[in-house]
């Protein structure tokens, strides 16, 4: 299978012949490796936690108040740490249990929450150009995360075009720019400072003009004036609206997993300004973190289209729930 075909395609194209070599085709064995590797400070945290914990042995109320500090320092959340450790007492209260036996049951807790989420991000065909709008603070990969999602589309047969919208940030459009060339798409641009939404709606009309088959659409991410960042953002949807009532066709935020609990507070505040209905995660690696995914999916429940975890195209790869949350338990 092609790497990009796992972020999602139209039928027609499942059949394309292939244009990745077989050599580039990520590993699943090695892709796990590295999820694994990735997760090791956050697996490492909750296996001594628990170890520490069930000494013991016996699962009682200071046990489970233990686990439940445990899963929150982790940054599962409250509510995550909660309903684990409820359903973990239904069943398990009063009687002996292992380490072992705790993480067995942790794992297919996570599982549980995160399958429903684990959905890969699709270009139907229905919409051409299928608009996707890209939404993140400042410093969260989203510009890579742009680049590496066009290189994967680009090597699955479709055309990709760029509108760099973070028109206040010379810095992000030459970025995009440096993007456009390493994945041969085209890219529309304002001048210095320029109206982000014109710059969108330009990108807009020139997508449909050349039959592009994805529209990426880059913007700002300072929180700094929420009002000013608010009325750019929904500024840009409503002059795209005027060609297509409905685009954007998906709306997707950039979360860098370092942040911990303040991604969900990203959340909510881009979900103010924008119809959210995807989460992208990035810098998963090294993060001591990792519960936070969980937290998220428990307190969203948007989907989570793709994790990150290093720099190459292929390191972006389509979240899959049972590779994390055994990654994660360790």
């Amino acid at each position: 299978m092609k790497m990009a075909c796992m972020f999602g395609f139209s039928k027609e194209n499942k059949n394309k012949k292939d244009t990745v070599k077989k050599s580039d085709k990520p590993k699943k064995d090695g892709w796990i490796a590295k999820l694994k590797t990735g997760l090791n400070k956050s697996s490492s945290k909750l296996n001594e936690g628990i170890k520490d914990i069930f000494v013991r042995r016996t699962l009682d109320d200071e046990t489970l108040e233990g686990l439940e500090d445990l899963l929150i320092s982790a940054d599962f959340g409250v509510e995550t740490a909660t309903t684990i450790t409820s359903t973990l007492a239904k069943t398990k209260y009063d009687k002996e249990i292992s380490p072992e036996e705790i993480k067995e049951i942790l794992c297919k807790s996570i599982i549980e929450i995160l399958e429903p989420v684990a959905k890969p991000l699709e270009i139907t065909g229905e919409h051409k150009p299928q608009v996707i709008l890209m939404c993140g603070v400042n410093g969260t990969g989203k510009t890579t995360t742009i680049g590496k999602l066009a290189s994967n589309f680009k090597a699955d047969g479709k055309s990709v075009m760029f509108a760099a919208c973070d028109t206040f940030r010379a810095a992000a459009v030459e970025q995009l720019e440096v993007w456009s060339k390493r994945a041969d798409c085209l890219i529309i641009k304002g001048e210095i400072e320029a109206d982000p939404a014109s710059v969108a709606y330009e990108a807009y009309q020139k997508a449909r003009e050349e039959n592009i088959d994805v529209l990426l659409v880059d913007t700002a991410g300072r929180l700094q004036n929420k009002k000013n960042l608010m009325e750019q953002l929904t500024k840009i949807v409503r002059v795209i609206k005027k060609i297509d009532e409905s685009a954007p066709h998906n709306s997707i935020i950039v979360l860098d997993a370092t942040t911990g609990q303040n991604a969900n507070s990203q959340v909510k505040t881009f979900g103010e300004m924008v119809n959210l209905d995807g989460i992208i995660i990035t810098k998963l690696d090294g993060t001591a973190k990792g519960g936070g995914v969980v937290s998220l999916a428990k307190q969203f429940t948007l989907p989570i289209h793709a994790i990150g975890i290093g720099e190459s195209i292929q390191d972006l790869r389509p979240f899959d729930a049972k590779d994390f949350a055994e990654s994660l338990v360790g």
